[in-house]
Protein backbone atom coordinates (compact mmCIF):
# COMPACT_ATOMS: atom_id res chain seq x y z
CA UNK A 1 0.00 0.00 0.00
CA UNK A 2 0.97 3.26 -0.51
CA UNK A 3 -0.05 5.20 2.20
CA UNK A 4 1.90 8.35 0.96
CA UNK A 5 -0.59 8.53 -1.72
CA UNK A 6 -3.58 8.06 0.10
CA UNK A 7 -1.95 11.21 2.32
CA UNK A 8 -1.20 13.79 -0.80
CA UNK A 9 -5.36 12.26 -2.11
CA UNK A 10 -6.85 13.96 1.43
CA UNK A 11 -4.22 16.88 1.82
CA UNK A 12 -5.00 17.87 -1.71
CA UNK A 13 -8.91 16.98 -1.48
CA UNK A 14 -9.03 18.74 1.71
CA UNK A 15 -7.27 21.70 0.75
CA UNK A 16 -9.54 22.11 -2.15
CA UNK A 17 -12.78 22.34 0.37
CA UNK A 18 -10.53 24.12 3.19
CA UNK A 19 -10.66 26.81 0.72
CA UNK A 20 -14.38 26.59 -0.40
CA UNK A 21 -15.46 26.65 3.01
CA UNK A 22 -13.13 29.63 4.12
CA UNK A 23 -14.61 31.65 0.93
CA UNK A 24 -18.39 30.76 2.80
CA UNK A 25 -17.15 32.07 5.77
CA UNK A 26 -15.47 34.97 4.97
CA UNK A 27 -17.53 36.05 1.99
CA UNK A 28 -21.28 37.10 0.53
CA UNK A 29 -20.58 34.38 -1.87
CA UNK A 30 -23.27 31.82 -2.20
CA UNK A 31 -22.16 28.03 -2.56
CA UNK A 32 -22.96 28.14 -6.38
CA UNK A 33 -20.85 30.92 -7.08
CA UNK A 34 -17.63 29.22 -5.29
CA UNK A 35 -18.61 25.57 -7.20
CA UNK A 36 -18.62 27.90 -10.71
CA UNK A 37 -15.62 29.92 -9.16
CA UNK A 38 -14.22 26.45 -8.73
CA UNK A 39 -15.01 24.97 -12.05
CA UNK A 40 -13.87 28.07 -13.73
CA UNK A 41 -10.40 27.48 -12.08
CA UNK A 42 -10.45 24.14 -13.28
CA UNK A 43 -10.51 24.88 -17.05
CA UNK A 44 -8.36 27.85 -16.73
CA UNK A 45 -5.32 24.79 -14.53
CA UNK A 46 -5.95 22.78 -17.52
CA UNK A 47 -5.49 25.59 -19.99
CA UNK A 48 -2.65 26.21 -19.01
CA UNK A 49 -1.73 22.68 -18.43
CA UNK A 50 -1.02 23.21 -15.37
CA UNK A 51 -3.66 20.63 -13.65
CA UNK A 52 -2.16 17.28 -15.15
CA UNK A 53 1.46 17.51 -12.86
CA UNK A 54 -1.61 18.12 -10.18
CA UNK A 55 -3.06 14.86 -10.81
CA UNK A 56 0.00 13.01 -11.31
CA UNK A 57 0.89 14.44 -7.89
CA UNK A 58 -2.79 13.83 -5.92
CA UNK A 59 -4.58 11.55 -8.22
CA UNK A 60 -8.42 11.26 -7.04
CA UNK A 61 -7.79 14.29 -4.37
CA UNK A 62 -7.60 16.23 -7.41
CA UNK A 63 -9.79 14.61 -9.74
CA UNK A 64 -12.85 14.24 -7.33
CA UNK A 65 -13.84 18.17 -6.69
CA UNK A 66 -15.57 20.60 -9.28
CA UNK A 67 -12.46 21.67 -9.99
CA UNK A 68 -11.55 18.26 -11.89
CA UNK A 69 -15.29 18.84 -14.15
CA UNK A 70 -13.71 21.50 -15.00
CA UNK A 71 -10.47 20.33 -16.22
CA UNK A 72 -12.66 17.40 -18.10
CA UNK A 73 -14.74 19.56 -19.91
CA UNK A 74 -11.85 22.27 -20.85
CA UNK A 75 -9.67 18.55 -22.44
CA UNK A 76 -12.68 17.67 -23.89
CA UNK A 77 -13.31 20.96 -25.57
CA UNK A 78 -9.58 20.96 -26.60
CA UNK A 79 -9.95 18.06 -28.41
CA UNK A 80 -12.56 18.29 -30.22
CA UNK A 81 -11.46 21.72 -31.53
CA UNK A 82 -8.41 20.10 -32.15
CA UNK A 83 -10.43 17.65 -34.38
CA UNK A 84 -13.74 19.56 -35.76
CA UNK A 85 -13.33 23.32 -34.76
CA UNK A 86 -15.75 25.58 -32.98
CA UNK A 87 -18.57 22.69 -33.14
CA UNK A 88 -16.07 20.22 -31.89
CA UNK A 89 -15.23 22.44 -28.66
CA UNK A 90 -18.53 22.29 -28.07
CA UNK A 91 -19.35 18.34 -28.48
CA UNK A 92 -16.18 17.42 -27.16
CA UNK A 93 -16.64 19.12 -24.04
CA UNK A 94 -19.75 17.79 -23.66
CA UNK A 95 -18.87 14.16 -24.18
CA UNK A 96 -15.83 14.20 -22.06
CA UNK A 97 -18.38 15.02 -18.84
CA UNK A 98 -21.33 13.75 -19.96
CA UNK A 99 -20.99 11.00 -16.98
CA UNK A 100 -20.56 13.61 -14.75
CA UNK A 101 -23.73 16.01 -15.87
CA UNK A 102 -25.80 12.95 -16.36
CA UNK A 103 -25.55 11.78 -12.45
Amino acid sequence: MDWLLYLRVFMVGGLICLIGQILVITTKMTTSRILVLFLLIGVALEAFQIYQPLVDFAASGATVPIIGFGSSLAKGAIEGARVEGLIGAIKGGLSATSAGIAM
